[in-house]
Parts: structure tokens; C-alpha cells; sequence
């Protein structure tokens, strides 16, 4: 017996000194994979990895450097949101009297939300209360683009303006086939044409009002597309209308503190949308829920603020954060950074709870097409900006270890598949090999 256990512990050493053999030979193929792909891309590269059970870094590539996170960004409003807004979504802030109800956005996205979401506690609120109905406006001191996003994205559905109370994600949805034309909410459909035997398809919105022309081919094909609306208190107001079949009048007054909370739907369900499909507009409008929240106005700088106070004091390298989707190109995160962040997410939110949430390799997202596997061991968020693409997030490897991850990429000029693939390659190896 004696025997037996001496033979198992000098097998166990060697296996560790083997694994600590093996490590630096990886290591050194990793760096100079990753060099490798930097001279072939013409772009700058950074990638950190992290072992939250042993806490501590166990690779890094350029990590402590700055890069243009995209998307990633939503990440820093992942532990925003679930640091600060419970597990349901505020919908609404309202006072009611004997004769009158007020009420007053939250920055709620989920309210009749491109079908979305089954919930419809906000609408049935609103279409049954038995009081004079009036919506006031006077708490959202907020641009409705953030800074630093490209003005001329404003044609674009990933480009939704921001709001206090958002209705049909603040985008008119129209699908066309030959001279037919759907659109939805109805009330824009006076404001969209068709302009048939179009070369392609195409919509044009007038930057300056919801009047827009659909460019539509003639052939059987169906053509969707979501078109942002200017969003004014007027047309708040005639939506509301249109939607409820009853009056609704704009009033001008504060927002006392002893509102009521109507709350619409599961915070996670907002989440899983934001994460797994990199939705912009959600993303934005959950940074103006936290907002109005903290303080007592749905200024999302005011939210930045307070989680950089609070949760991210003792970040490796302060990171620049100016909105909430990563549509800006003001932010800047280093990948280090950007690993500490999951890490506290990962602190907070059960991984049970937490993965789901996330897009995972093969199976959904924005990674659906990418490191296909059996069992799925990417579970993270992309981020891509034209001539950028990163993807952070949680890698399971091989010997079943989680680490979490950091790689992104900045200023390439390829296209980004050959980017993708590459990094593909190289999260695979680790994979493999750790």
C-alpha cells in the first residue's frame, strides 16, 4: 500500500512539472502567434487572460495598452445594471390623483419593444387606468445621440435615439415586396414611400423628420429594415395616443421624489438582448435606468460617474467610458481592464445566471458561426467598429479550467473575417493547451 501511494505521488509531481514545462513552450508560441498576426494585419493587438479561481493573470500580450472597445463596452454596463438596478426593469415613475395620472419615462427600453418582450404590465397600466392621462418630460437633460458617435449613423436602426420613454424602440419597422410596403407602428405610414424599380434596396430618412423613401427592387424578394424616428414630446404623445385609443396630454412638470415605481419586466431579459445581440439602443437606455436610479435624473454620465466611484476605483488602468452601447469612439479600455470588469460581474452574478445571458460560441450571438464545438466554451460579448473587433469574455478550456479573457484588436485594414479567423485560431490553442 505504501508502495502504491509513493507511485501515485511521484506520478502527480511529474504530471506538475510536465504542465510547468509544457506552460512556457504555449506561452511562447501564443506571443509569437499573436506577433505574428500584428505584422500580418498591419494592426495593433492585446490579449490578457485571467485565472479567477488562482486570481491571478497567468498571460499577457500588450494588455496594459489602450484599444477602441465597441461593443465591449456594454460590458461596463453589464456590472452597471446588475450592481445597481434589481431584478426588474423601473417602467414607469407616476403620481395619481383622485382626477389625474402623471407619469415619467424612466429610460425604460422594453415598452412595446419590436415584440420582444411578453410582458405588458407598462401598457395595460396605461390603457386601463381610469384617470385623465398626462406625460411629463422634464427629467431627461440627455442628448439624444451620445458624445462622440458619427453623426450620419442617424439613418441607421443601430443608431436609436436616446430617450426618456422610449416606445417600439424608438425605430418605425417597414418590410416591402415589390409595390407592397408594411409598416409598423401604422402611425408612420404616412410618412414612408416607396420608390419602386430601385437598382437595391435602400432607406433614406431625412435627417431632420421621420419622412423617409423606401428604394425598393422589383422582385419577390421581402426587405426589412428598422428606420430611427425623430423623438420629440409631440410625437411621444401621438404615439401614445395611437397606441392606447385615448387621450394623452404633454405636461411640463418635475418628477417628485415620492413617485411611484411601476416596474415592467426581468432585468435579465433586457441583458440577455443586450449581450447576446449587441443591441445599442438597450444598452443606452439601461445606462439611463442606473442613472435615474443614483440620482434624480436620467443623465447617463451621472451613472458612469457613480459605478466609476464605486466598483471600478481600483481598476490597472483607468478607462475612458462615455456611453453605454461602445457606439463612440471616445472610449478606450485596455484589455486588463476590461478582464477585471467581467471578474466583478463574475463576483456578483451566479455563473448559472450569467452565462446564459452571454453570446456563446456556436450556438448564439453575435459567435453563433464562430468556435463551433460540442460543448460550447466561448461565452462572452464581441465589440466591432469599423477597422476594430474585439471579444472578451469566459473561455472553458479543454481541461475544463475557466478563464476569463480580454482580446482586442485596433486599426486593422482587412476585412474583418480574416481578423476573426485568426483570433479563432488563437483562442482555440488556448483552448487546447491550457
Amino acid at each position: 500500500m505504501m508502495v502504491k501511494k509513493t507511485c501515485l505521488w511521484i506520478l502527480g509531481v511529474l504530471s506538475v512539472l510536465l504542465f510547468q514545462s509544457c506552460a512556457p513552450s504555449f506561452t511562447h508560441t501564443l506571443t509569437k502567434n499573436l506577433q505574428k498576426s500584428e505584422d500580418e494585419f498591419h494592426d495593433h493587438v492585446g490579449l490578457s487572460l485571467y485565472d479567477p479561481q488562482k486570481k491571478e493573470f497567468i498571460y499577457s500580450f500588450q494588455d496594459d495598452r489602450y484599444f477602441t472597445p465597441a461593443s465591449n463596452t456594454k460590458i461596463f454596463t453589464l456590472l452597471a445594471s446588475v450592481s445597481t438596478l434589481g431584478d426588474s426593469i423601473p417602467g414607469l415613475r407616476y403620481t395619481s390623483t383622485g382626477d389625474s395620472l402623471i407619469i415619467w419615462g424612466t429610460g425604460d427600453p422594453s415598452f412595446l419593444y419590436k415584440n420582444c418582450f411578453s410582458e405588458s404590465r407598462v401598457y395595460n397600466f396605461l390603457k386601463n387606468a381610469p384617470q385623465a392621462l398626462y406625460v411629463a418630460g422634464a427629467n431627461f437633460p440627455t442628448a439624444r445621440f451620445g458624445p462622440g458617435w458619427a453623426w450620419d449613423d442617424y439613418n441607421d436602426y443601430y443608431s436609436a435615439e436616446r430617450s426618456a420613454l422610449p416606445i417600439y424602440g424608438n425605430v418605425i419597422a417597414v418590410a416591402s415586396r415589390r409595390d407592397s410596403l408594411s409598416v409598423e407602428p401604422k402611425y408612420f405610414e404616412n410618412f414612408v414611400r416607396i420608390i419602386p424599380r430601385a437598382e437595391k434596396f435602400k432607406v433614406v430618412r431625412k435627417e431632420e423628420s421621420n419622412e423617409a423613401s423606401i428604394h425598393l427592387p422589383y422582385n419577390k424578394r421581402l426587405y426589412k429594415a428598422d428606420i430611427p424616428f425623430r423623438v420629440d414630446s409631440s410625437l411621444v404623445t401621438a404615439l401614445l395616443m395611437d397606441t392606447l385609443r385615448r387621450f394623452v396630454t404633454p405636461i411640463n412638470k418635475v418628477q417628485p421624489s415620492t413617485a411611484s415605481r411601476l416596474y415592467s419586466i426581468p432585468s435579465d431579459s433586457l441583458y440577455k438582448v443586450m449581450m447576446q445581440e449587441s443591441d445599442n439602443f438597450i444598452a443606452e437606455q439601461l445606462l439611463i435606468l442606473c442613472a435615474g436610479v443614483l440620482s434624480d435624473t436620467l443623465d447617463p454620465k451621472v451613472a458612469i460617474r457613480r459605478i466609476q466611484q464605486n466598483y471600478l476605483s481600483d481598476l490597472k488602468d483607468k478607462p475612458v467610458w462615455v456611453d453605454g452601447s461602445g457606439l463612440s469612439r471616445y472610449n478606450l479600455f485596455t484589455p486588463r481592464t476590461i478582464v477585471q470588469v467581467w471578474e466583478k460581474i463574475y463576483q456578483q452574478v451566479p455563473r448559472e445566471r450569467l452565462f446564459p445571458l452571454l453570446a456563446t460560441g456556436g450556438k448564439n450571438g453575435t459567435v453563433k458561426n464562430w468556435f463551433k464545438s460540442d460543448q460550447p466554451f466561448i461565452f462572452g460579448k464581441t465589440g466591432t467598429l469599423s477597422n476594430n473587433h474585439c471579444l472578451s469574455g469566459f473561455l472553458i478550456t479543454r481541461s475544463g479550467k475557466t478563464l476569463i479573457f480580454s482580446y482586442m484588436n485596433s486599426n486593422f485594414a482587412r476585412p474583418i473575417k480574416d481578423v476573426r479567423t485568426s483570433m479563432e485560431e488563437i483562442l482555440k490553442s488556448i483552448y487546447d493547451n491550457l
